[in-house]
């Protein structure tokens, strides 16, 4: 079947005809000559198959009753030849009954004309048929070129999702009485979630969740650019350090100008409508004290040794959405506190119902995994969340990033808790 053939509307359309009575095959031959068709007519089944495969054509016209090969026969060999099974076939045959129509459909025919016959209700078949053959070449085609257009999608989704996981923490620090744990599930290939674990000196660590409205390509592209501002000092993006005539020493941006700093850089854009949310802040590992600022963000929850967990304030602007002076708060975690921060995929994941898991749900979640550790405490509260949503695909990325202090160092626990 010559895909050129669509693209080629001049070129005359090839009809293989096969028929054991020679009278019937000059008649048939002349008859489609006449109509400008490129025919070959074929005395034999067998002969048939052999110039199908040596140069297929563009629709076969087929008798039924022949001697070694019948036409039900070679029709049912078309069919089981990959390279040949799309080209239409119509039977023309003296057989009248019924069954032999219901056979020649069911083994792939695509029509059946009873003999004697008239041209014109031959050709009007022969015209609609090769209509509809053509129709399907392209429609095979559109379809091949989409199934090529969407591997080279998927392999670049799957390059870009690669990219995008080295944004991720690859080595959570090791800090005497600190420990972290994190999960990252996207909704689709790529995310609009960030976090990260970042050391920056003294002890002092940052942490921050971030959430890009929207998904796929363009959320992907901005969380990239968020995190690679928000990348470790020693990188040359950095701004989590400021610049001074020091270098060796490297005084910390302070959560509130992190905030500023990208509130600057990123002015809502009304072309694709997209903002940002983030949590940042500073763990000092000395004294227990974090320091945040939230951009429209989810407040942290904080989980004591012996209290129920609160969920902390959080007010602030998204990032680019208002000039607002962002606010810094601060909580102190004493030997035995948790701290979670995560973002708004969490709490509203819905259910089948579309009721969201919410706040509440999330506070009691982390309640029940309090004496579980770090890691399988997140892994608790995920489950939670996907016994919550069911087999239904959660339509948010879901991040969740924790600390735990099991030590203060040379602080007495007195001082930072409670």
């Amino acid at each position: 079947m010559s895909s050129d053939k669509s693209k080629c509307p001049s070129q005359p359309a090839s009809i293989l005809v096969v028929d054991d009575t020679p009278a019937n095959l000059q008649v048939l031959a002349g008859m489609l000559k006449d109509r400008g068709y490129k025919v070959r007519p074929v005395p034999s089944g067998k002969l048939a198959l052999l110039a199908a495969q040596r140069n297929p054509p563009d629709l076969i016209l087929m008798d039924i009753n022949m001697p070694e090969m019948n036409g039900f026969e070679v029709c049912a060999q078309l069919k089981g030849d990959d390279k040949l099974k799309g080209i239409p076939v119509i039977f023309i045959s003296a057989l009248t009954e019924q069954l032999d129509k219901v056979k020649a459909f069911a083994i792939g025919g695509v029509d059946y004309i009873t003999k004697p016959f008239q041209m014109e209700e031959l050709h009007a078949r022969v015209e609609t048929h090769l209509k509809l053959r053509g129709l399907q070449i392209e429609l095979e085609e559109t379809n091949a070129r989409l199934a090529d257009a969407n591997a080279r999608m998927s392999r670049d989704l799957k390059a870009a999702a690669r990219i995008q996981s080295t944004f991720l923490p690859s080595e959570v620090p090791r800090l005497p009485g600190i420990e972290f744990a994190w999960r990252y599930q996207p909704c689709d290939e790529l995310a609009g979630d960030g976090l990260n674990v970042i050391p920056l000196n003294d002890g002092n660590i940052g942490l921050y969740v971030l959430d890009v409205s929207g998904h796929g390509v363009v959320a992907a592209l901005l969380s990239v650019t968020l995190s690679r501002l928000l990348s470790p000092p020693s990188e040359p993006s950095s701004i989590l350090i400021l610049d001074q005539a020091e270098p060796h020493r490297l005084k910390i941006t302070s959560p509130v100008q992190v905030a500023a700093h990208l509130n600057r850089l990123f002015p809502f854009d009304t072309a694709t409508n997209q903002f940002t949310t983030m949590l940042y802040g500073i763990l000092n590992s000395t004294t227990g004290e974090f320091r945040y600022v939230s951009a429209g963000h989810p407040g942290p929850v904080h989980l004591t040794s012996c209290t129920r967990p609160v969920m902390l304030e959080s007010q602030g602007f998204p990032i680019g959405i208002a000039d607002d002076a962002f606010e810094e708060r601060s909580v102190n975690l004493a030997v035995g506190d948790r701290l979670y921060i995560y973002s708004d995929g969490v709490t509203e994941t819905m259910n089948s119902s579309g009721e969201l898991f919410g706040g509440i749900r999330l506070l009691e979640a982390i309640d029940q995994s309090r004496s579980m550790p770090l890691q399988e405490s997140i892994s608790a509260i995920l489950r939670e969340i996907s016994q919550w949503h069911g087999p239904n695909r959660p339509q948010d990325d879901i991040s969740i990033l924790a600390v735990e202090v099991s030590a203060v160092a040379d602080v007495d626990t007195a001082v930072v808790g409670r």
